[in-house]
């Protein structure tokens, strides 16, 4: 398999099916935390609740450590719990 700047071609096939593929990418990557920025990642979200491949996103930004933006139909803040969460179940499962 050829690999690309992703990693893997499979990962340019599943964002060729994402919801915002057409979208314009500043909605996902709002500047702030208030006002207009709020509309935006409510907008984001709107979109990826509709995104056949929600999953896929969501797997490709915590592997990668996005930290920033929606991804997955999450926020920076869901993210970053979701990291922690796996981080601390990884801890407990190796002090058995």
């Amino acid at each position: 398999m050829h690999e690309d700047a992703w990693g893997t071609r499979a990962f340019m096939e599943w964002l060729r099916s994402a919801a915002c593929v057409d979208e314009d990418p500043e909605l996902f990557f709002p500047v702030g935390t208030a006002g207009p920025a709020l509309r935006d990642v409510s907008a984001a979200k709107r979109i990826c609740a509709r995104c056949p491949v929600t999953g896929q996103c969501l797997d490709f930004a915590l592997a990668g450590g996005q930290t920033s933006g929606v991804w997955g139909g999450t926020g920076e803040e869901e993210r970053d719990r979701l990291l922690r969460t796996t981080r601390n179940d990884a801890r407990r499962r190796s002090a058995l």
